[in-house]
């Protein structure tokens, strides 16, 4: 037991004396306290030379950290112990986050680039005045597909897909809400349903599409695409303007029974050690040059109205990315469903994948 103390107490030791240095060697290159900031966010999320510019228009150094899912950013944040100044979160989480007391309330006197948002994407259901979130990215959940390899069939809406001509053809996003969610559209559903019935239903459906599903992936399914592996994807918009860059043949759509309509927004969580700075980041990322800079580097939307004035006419003016917005009326944003529901939901799907093997 003395042995194993005493092992318990070299490792402290060596820890301290890690965060020390640590600690000490930031403070020596004068990264410290109020100019330092964390910031937690999807990989390749955001175009670095904006980090860089932050950084020497403010004097604020910044850590630039990454997670692949809304779960592990949330978990890492509720654990507490690691400092993250500003994180971006997509609507369900920011919903999820306030609940749980994860969030810091925004000081609106200090983000004046607030104006530059479309008001169409502020004061939203899950975060009413914008309390704690400001949109990042928006985007819709669609097909993309290769005409060519279709013969020139055209895809226009969710129940093309179940179409026998398709064996083997379709890649699906590896996400419960999307795949469930397409099934729950296709019969006129809403994403949100929570009515086990229409969800056994849409389950059941899935399954009989289960002959047409090439493979279920993840960021891999921009390249399967592009390199015509299979000639149909669901996914969400900003990959395909990636997937349509890497490859003109393929067009985009958002199915006529309506989808998803999804936000990734900027949020101060509760672990943030320097707010005034994390406000500061944000404004910076509203401002219209800059949201334009990064909106054409990482390829997703910009809710940014004036953004859209410094954007490639090519980019601005494509519908499939910016559509008119009256005409998104019947996309439906994911709510927080509760812990139950979302593992019903998970529950389902792992049937579903378990079901094509």
């Amino acid at each position: 037991m003395k042995k194993l103390i005493q092992a318990f107490a070299a490792v402290f030791l060596t820890a301290m004396a890690l965060l020390y240095f640590v600690s000490y060697l930031n403070s020596s290159q004068g990264y410290s306290g109020d100019n330092t900031l964390t910031v937690y966010n999807w990989g390749d999320y955001i175009d670095p030379e904006l980090i860089e510019k932050f950084e020497k228009e403010t004097g604020i150094k910044v850590i630039y950290q990454t997670f692949d899912s809304n779960e592990a950013m949330m978990t890492k944040i509720a654990q507490g112990g690691t400092t993250f100044d500003v994180a971006v979160p997509s609507e369900y989480a920011v919903s999820k986050m306030k609940e749980e007391g994860l969030l810091v309330p925004l000081d609106h006197s200090k983000l004046p680039n607030l104006k530059y948002i479309n008001p169409r994407f502020l004061n939203l259901s899950f975060d009413p005045e914008n309390q704690y979130s400001i949109p990042y990215f928006w985007g819709t959940v669609g097909i993309v597909y290769n005409p060519d390899m279709l013969g020139g069939k055209k895809i226009t809406s969710w129940n093309d897909l179940w179409d026998k001509d398709l064996r083997n053809q379709i890649l699906l996003v590896d996400g419960a809400r999307e795949v469930i969610g397409m099934g729950l559209n296709s019969l006129h559903y809403s994403l949100n349903d929570t009515n086990k019935a229409h969800l056994q239903e849409a389950k059941q459906k899935l399954d009989a599409l289960t002959p047409n599903v090439k493979a279920i992936v993840g960021d891999e399914i921009k390249m399967l695409i592009a390199n015509e592996e299979a000639a149909i994807g669901v996914v969400w918009s900003g990959d395909a303007a990636e997937m349509i860059w890497e490859n003109e043949k393929l067009d985009y759509v958002v199915p006529k029974e309506g989808s998803n309509l999804w936000f990734d927004n900027m949020v101060i969580p509760k672990t943030a050690k320097n707010i005034e700075g994390a406000h500061k980041f944000i404004n910076f990322m509203l401002d219209p040059k800059n949201a334009a800079q990064n909106a054409e580097y990482v390829g997703y939307s910009t809710p940014n109205e004036k953004a859209l004035e410094y954007l490639p006419k090519e980019i601005a003016n494509d519908e499939r990315f910016y559509p008119d917005l009256d005409s998104i009326d019947n996309l439906e944003v994911y709510e927080n469903l509760g812990k139950r529901m979302l593992a019903y939901y998970n529950e389902l799907f792992l049937e579903f994948k378990m079901h094509r093997k």
